[in-house]
């Protein structure tokens, strides 16, 4: 799929849209019918079970961070996104992290918010690689196969466009791995969910690398591509 093998860095301007969604199936990762672009059916399939880890699985946790309620944090080290909410928890999702996930980091805005978003590649991607990209020079539409997916979210700093992304994905695999492209992205259901409770304006905050470990502790990528939490005394032993 061409979706997949896209790198994402640019986002061309479409109106705001809130479609809707139906339900297939039982819990948050079950199969969807949404409205596409033109109003048009979009099938998501349900999230196979392999891929619902422990990290991977939206979960209500307890949040030892300093930030608001209402705040979305992400880790892109533990490869996390937490929905800070009240009395000291958190919405946590499992997320992937892409190539441009670790370019940006502190404190952002949610100043634009877009369902079955359209992309366009920079005009360095075109320059650098016009075989892959070329033929996408004038944006490519939303859809299933776009590989911003079914949502995005998008960060500014006042009224300057970060170029970081918060988006869903036609990959459900990737989820809790590093990609080769692309920032944060989430199942498409649990960005669809994210995208319904947050409103414009939410405050987001990305984590440095050190504030990764102060908080998650030290993680360790496993042989099959997902973050695990390093033993106490393998740390102790490495000290």
């Amino acid at each position: 799929m061409l979706a997949v093998g896209l790198g994402l860095a640019a986002c061309a301007q479409t109106p705001p849209q809130t479609p809707a969604v139906s339900s297939v199936g039982s819990g948050p990762y079950g199969a969807r019918t949404d409205s596409g672009p033109n109003g048009e059916p979009i099938e998501i399939q349900a999230v196979r079970k392999a891929y619902l880890t422990d990290r991977n699985t939206r979960q209500t946790v307890a949040y030892n961070g300093t930030e608001a309620p209402g705040t979305i944090v992400v880790d892109p080290y533990a490869r996390f996104l937490y929905l800070v909410k009240e009395g000291g928890q958190a919405e946590r999702f499992g997320v992937a992290v892409g190539k441009a996930g670790k370019t940006f980091q502190g404190n952002a805005t949610i100043r634009r918010k877009q369902a079955w978003p359209s992309w366009t590649p920079t005009a360095n991607m075109v320059r650098t690689q016009p075989e892959l990209y070329g033929p996408l020079k004038n944006g490519l539409g939303g859809g299933i196969n776009n590989p911003l997916g079914s949502r995005a979210l998008y960060l500014y700093q006042g009224s300057r466009d970060t170029m970081y992304r918060i988006h869903g994905t036609m990959d459900p695999s990737s989820i809790g791995k590093a990609t080769s492209a692309g920032c944060i992205r989430l199942f498409n259901q649990d960005i669809m969910d994210l995208f319904d409770q947050i409103p414009m304006g939410t405050p987001v905050r990305v984590r440095t690398q050190s504030e990764s470990i102060a908080l998650e502790g030290p993680l360790v990528e496993t042989p099959d591509g997902y973050m695990t939490s390093v033993a106490p005394d393998a740390v102790a032993s490495a000290q």
